[in-house]
């Protein structure tokens, strides 16, 4: 199997020599449909015309202060670097109008006032959601980069997140069946989702058309058979997110980088066999992690781990995407 590091001295050195050697063939695919994203972003930038100002009345700490900002340009990411750059670092994302969640790289569309949540705020609810759902689509990255190009990989979804469930998830297919990861295999993930953490990238969204969705997941038939549902629920638009060169289909929120992540662990692969058809073999990763603001013992996280090992049981890829569309893109 791709990721098979028995005849390898150490996962640290398989999984260098994994990505170096899948990474070559897969990032023409990779580099396209990034190409697309930065030129449909290009582009909806410089339709915004003429610059409008707009009022965003901050509330939090140091103190509450108003901005002027430029509508259709300017993100809560660009307020928080008027405000002070620990809330750039800290912040997983905004609050508008103290009810909607918004992306920090995201930008707004009109006066509001605007709250930064963290991973230490009071109510972490919303930002705890935030955070499973970004490493959710930061493990497809991930996956995507470590497996080789015979195994066949396809990422296919991830359901909505549940805090409570005690893990994360990624459904992937795989042209192989009775696919067994070992521990040095999943340690290697691991090793590769902190790797990606500690390059800090910022996580970017952008809406875009059915048809262009379509283009930049040409290769993925499992995505462009989900994005007629998606767009239906959308006003015909395809929320993508990316990172790095790595694109996704969630309708978010996300957190705004990779460096938000800490401690994390992918704990489990699980075969989904009735999902299974035409040689396409489905697969529920799974992993836990931390915020990197957050500290726990390693008996505490040694627990958390073996929670993290259980089968998700979050609705599964052979279900009828149709209804579980709102999930899935949550």
């Amino acid at each position: 199997m791709s990721l098979n590091i028995g005849k390898m001295r150490s996962p640290m050195v398989q999984l260098r020599h994994i990505v170096k050697k899948h990474f070559s063939v897969s990032s023409k695919v990779s580099t396209k449909a990034s190409e697309l994203f930065s030129d449909e972003q290009r582009r909806q930038r410089e339709n915004v015309g003429r610059i409008e100002k707009i009022e965003v009345r901050y509330l939090g700490l140091p103190n509450d202060t108003t901005l002027v900002m430029n509508r259709e340009l300017s993100t809560p990411y660009d307020c928080a670097r008027h405000i002070g750059e620990k809330y750039c670092r800290q912040s997983a994302l905004a609050l508008l109008d103290n009810k909607t969640p918004w992306d920090m790289r995201r930008p707004l569309r009109d006066s509001c006032t605007l709250q930064l949540l963290n991973f230490t705020s009071p109510e972490p609810h919303l930002a705890n959601k935030v955070f499973w759902r970004s490493c959710s689509f930061l493990l497809g990255a991930v996956l995507q980069a470590s497996f080789k190009p015979e195994a066949g990989l396809y990422l296919h979804s991830f359901p909505k997140p549940n805090i409570k469930s005690g893990s994360f998830v990624h459904d992937i297919v795989l042209s192989q069946e009775h696919w067994n990861p070992t521990v040095p295999e999943l340690r290697a993930l691991s090793i590769e989702m902190i790797k990606l953490s500690q390059r800090d990238l910022p996580i970017e969204r952008l809406d875009v058309s059915s048809e262009l969705a379509a283009e930049m997941f040409t290769d993925n038939p499992f995505k462009r058979e989900q994005i007629p549902s998606v767009a239906a629920g959308n006003n015909g638009q395809v929320t993508v997110y990316r990172v790095g060169e790595h694109l996704d289909i969630s309708k978010g929120p996300m957190m705004g980088s990779t460096g938000l992540l800490g401690r994390c662990t992918i704990s489990a692969a699980h075969p989904i066999k009735d999902a299974n058809e035409n040689e396409n073999y489905f697969y529920r990763m799974q992993g836990v992690a931390l915020p990197s603001a957050l500290r726990i013992g390693h008996f505490a996280y040694n627990v958390l781990e073996n929670r993290s090992r259980k089968l998700n049981s979050a609705k599964l890829p052979n279900e009828p995407f149709e209804d579980a569309a709102a999930e899935q893109v949550a």
